[in-house]
C-alpha cells in the first residue's frame, strides 16, 4: 500500500482496537483502565497522561464505530459511517517529532482526549484508504468461528484471514484432513 509510516501505523492501531471488542468473536479485551492503559503503551499512543473511566467508555464507542466501518456492506455505507465518526471529532492536524518517529502527521486537537486522539488519527488513516479506492482491503476473517479485522496489505488484495499462523494454519490443516477423509 502506498502510504506513509503514520497512516500505516494508525490503520495498525485501528485493527488492534476493533479487535479488543466482544463484536469479533471474542471477549472483550477492554474491560477496566488497566486494559486501556497496556493498549495506550503497546500502541504508543503519544500525549495521553491520566486515563478515567469516561475515556474507557468513549474509546469503546469509537471501537463500535470502527467495527461498523469495517464490516459495512459496501463502500459507501463505509463513506457514510466514516463520515459520522470524523463529523463529531475535533481535528487539527499538525506535523510533529516525538520519541524518536520521523516526522509525521497528528490530526487530534492538542487537548485531545483519548477516544478524539483515536478518532482522529485512526478515522483520517481510514479516510485515505478509501480515497485511494482501497475499500476492500478492510477486511473480517475468513475463517469460520473468527470474526477479527484486519487491513489487507498484500500487494494482489489476496489475504483472507486476520492471522496466518492461527487461523489460516488452522483452516488449512481442516481443508487438508477433509481432502484426505475423501
Amino acid at each position: 500500500m502506498p502510504f506513509g509510516h503514520d497512516t500505516v501505523y494508525s490503520l495498525a492501531t485501528v485493527v488492534e482496537l476493533v479487535n479488543t471488542s466482544p463484536s469479533t468473536g471474542g471477549d472483550d479485551e477492554l474491560t477496566g483502565l488497566a486494559d486501556l492503559q497496556a493498549f495506550v503503551q503497546a500502541r504508543q499512543v503519544s500525549g495521553i497522561s491520566t486515563l478515567t473511566t469516561r475515556d474507557l467508555g468513549q474509546v469503546r464507542l469509537v471501537r463500535e464505530a470502527f467495527h461498523r466501518v469495517f464490516t459495512a456492506p459496501d463502500q459507501p455505507t463505509a463513506v457514510r459511517l466514516l463520515n459520522v465518526l470524523l463529523a463529531e471529532t475535533r481535528i487539527t492536524p499538525r506535523l510533529t517529532e516525538h520519541d524518536g518517529h520521523p516526522l509525521h502527521m497528528h490530526y487530534f486537537a492538542p487537548d485531545a482526549t483519548l477516544a478524539e486522539h483515536l478518532a482522529a488519527d485512526c478515522g483520517v488513516a481510514l479516510a485515505h484508504l478509501l480515497v485511494e479506492g482501497e475499500w476492500e482491503r478492510l477486511r473480517t476473517c475468513a475463517a469460520p468461528d473468527c470474526d477479527r479485522v484486519f487491513v489487507d496489505e498484500s500487494r494482489n488484495r489476496s489475504r483472507v484471514y486476520c492471522d496466518s499462523r492461527t487461523c489460516g494454519n488452522r483452516m488449512h490443516v481442516a481443508a487438508y484432513r477433509a481432502r484426505r477423509r475423501a
